[in-house]
């Protein structure tokens, strides 16, 4: 039994080391059966919530992908490394949930002071340029642009309420944000 055991752990190392050279999907899809599942438990048992542990357990498994070359078994096993890497994802949610990010057009906002003309004539100048370039996206892209930041879902609870996988969903989504970040570069001048 400890041979499997050693022999598993083996070919795991292989496996990521076949990621960072050659990019092997194969390899990788050896690592997420293994460890998706088991990096989601570990995150619900540190207290994030089903839905969240899924998204968390997905980022978890793209970093391993993306950052493959980064892995070095003479440092700590590579258990050790994605554990860490899950922990960190944790840690990274926690602190948005703790602090989310300023909205400074929020009229729920609490503020000293009303705010002054201008700003309102330029926050509806956004307002319009942002709607405008949301108009340009595809239907599809657009479409989960507002299921997910005006609705408030989570990428599993749109690709369930769709019928999407949900690496589509996460995948629509950076690419209409990327396209939507072009498209407005020049509001941040």
């Amino acid at each position: 039994m400890l041979d499997v055991a050693a022999n598993d752990e083996a070919q795991r190392h292989d496996d990521i080391e076949a990621v960072a050279r050659l990019r092997d999907r194969e390899a990788f899809g050896r690592l997420f059966r293994f460890y998706a599942p088991r990096v989601k438990a570990y995150l619900r048992r540190i207290g994030a919530g089903d839905d969240v542990a899924e998204d968390l357990a997905q980022e978890v498994m793209a970093s391993v992908w993306h950052r493959a070359a980064q892995f070095d078994r003479s440092k700590a096993s590579l258990s050790t490394w994605v554990y860490t890497i899950a922990r960190n994802k944790r840690i990274d949610s926690l602190r948005r949930e703790k602090r989310p990010e300023h909205e400074p057009f929020d009229p729920d906002a609490d503020s000293a002071e009303a705010p002054r003309g201008d700003r309102i004539v330029e926050a509806e100048k956004v307002r319009a340029e942002v709607q405008r370039a949301i108009g340009e996206l595809p239907r599809e892209q657009a479409e989960l642009l507002r299921i997910f930041y005006f609705d408030e879902k989570t990428h599993s609870v749109i690709a369930d309420e769709l019928g999407l996988p949900l690496g589509t969903v996460k995948s629509r989504l950076r690419l209409a944000l990327s396209k939507l970040r072009v498209t407005l570069g020049g509001l941040a001048e």
